[in-house]
């Protein structure tokens, strides 16, 4: 069994009324100048937050994150705004587009570096200023995770920077905070969750100790999704998906995903299509084409959605991808491109796109050349 590392934040505080446990241990921390980046949504929730930071006399600023999914513009924007402030925390508090934001902006506000210096692997120079992260979603992992992916406008294409100085310090995980998300919204983040989870299972540097998180992931998402999407107040389902989406993050590190985020990149680069809303449709073609390359781990993925067990490996395998077509279809994913906007005359530019992830790429089961990856879009036309 090879050597693998996990960067994990020291503290994560999952369940109900985390966020009662954030304000305490803030007030133990001895952070005096906090900088709140913040989904609007959130706002609300955070009032009494506010409230007792400021009885602790601690300086209070709120930068309200109104974009989409974070371009190097918006990015350049708010720590701009940030380096102002001179925070020594940083709180991220919304979806994975205000956590990636808030992770980099922590790393940065103090660094001399520029964004197209840290793009990649390991190449930012450290980060100075404490940083939590509260997800009030179900679906990116990104307030455990090294990640932070933003859009380059210049090129379409969406770029990664991975560091373990991306990490949280904390990260509070609140079922609360995602009881008012839209059915929309809860399908798209947990069905990217799910992603996380079964990519990481499958992926080509799989290993035993991440396969435990990613199965158990699995089977919370999957069996629980839909609850949560018909009824947004069933706090246990809702508690489940946020767990399953918190152990997706940690496969995010150690292990990552692989060829659903390679292709769905270019339809939020291209399209501006939601990161969720362009996993969730690729999820179960990309499954189909990889389940020969590991027919046992499909199977056993299938097991932990729920299926129950076929005569064959091979027919359980191909039950579970039809549970997750499924589970997609009853949650509201639309099944074709064409349904969000996407054109086919695009599919030789949104594959060329594709192909430059090889980060990505590389990570995944069975090899996906040009024509793979141009065919898997072309089916999603049908």
């Amino acid at each position: 069994m090879r050597a693998i590392t996990l960067i994990q934040p020291p503290r994560i505080v999952f369940g109900v009324d985390s966020l009662k446990q954030f304000t305490t241990d803030f007030n133990k921390s001895g952070y005096k100048k906090a900088l709140f980046i913040i989904a609007r949504s959130a706002k609300k929730s955070l009032n009494q937050v506010f409230e007792n930071l400021l009885e602790q006399k601690v300086l209070v600023e709120v930068i309200e994150y109104t974009f989409r999914e974070p371009t190097f513009s918006n990015y350049e924007e708010i720590v701009n705004d940030a380096r102002s402030f001179n925070a020594d925390c940083i709180v991220g508090v919304g979806g994975g587009s205000v956590l990636d934001v808030a992770k980099l902006v922590a790393a940065m506000q103090h660094n001399s570096q520029k964004l197209e210096e840290v793009v990649g692997i390991n190449n930012l120079s450290g980060r100075s200023a404490g940083l939590i992260c509260l997800p009030t979603t179900s679906g990116t992992g990104a307030e455990v995770s090294p990640n932070s992916i933003l859009l380059d406008e210049t090129t379409q294409e969406k770029k990664g920077i991975i560091s373990p100085f991306l990490v949280p310090d904390a990260a509070y995980i609140d079922p609360l905070l995602t009881l008012s998300l839209p059915p929309k919204i809860t399908a798209e983040t947990g069905i990217d969750a799910l992603s996380h989870c079964i990519e990481a299972y499958t992926n080509k540097f799989s290993h035993p100790v991440v396969d435990e998180y990613a199965l158990k992931g699995i089977e919370l998402i999957a069996r629980n999704l839909h609850k949560a999407y018909i009824d947004g107040g069933d706090v246990e389902a809702r508690s489940a998906v946020a767990l399953g989406s918190m152990y997706g993050g940690l496969c995010l590190g150690p292990v990552n995903t692989a060829a659903v985020h390679a292709i769905s990149y270019p339809l939020g680069g291209k399209y501006h299509i939601p990161h969720g809303l362009a996993n969730a449709i690729l999820l179960p073609e990309v499954m189909d084409f990889n389940m020969p390359a590991n027919v046992h781990k499909h199977a056993k993925i299938a097991l932990a959605a729920g299926v129950e067990e076929k005569e064959t490996e091979k027919a359980t395998a191909g039950a579970g991808v039809e549970r997750i077509r499924e589970l997609a279809c009853s949650c509201g994913i639309p099944t074709k491109l064409t349904d969000i906007g996407v054109t086919k005359d695009s599919v030789d530019e949104l594959t060329g796109l594709a192909m430059k992830v090889t980060r990505l790429l590389k990570n995944n089961p069975r090899e996906v050349t040009y024509e793979d990856a141009r065919n898997i879009y072309l089916r999603l036309f049908e």
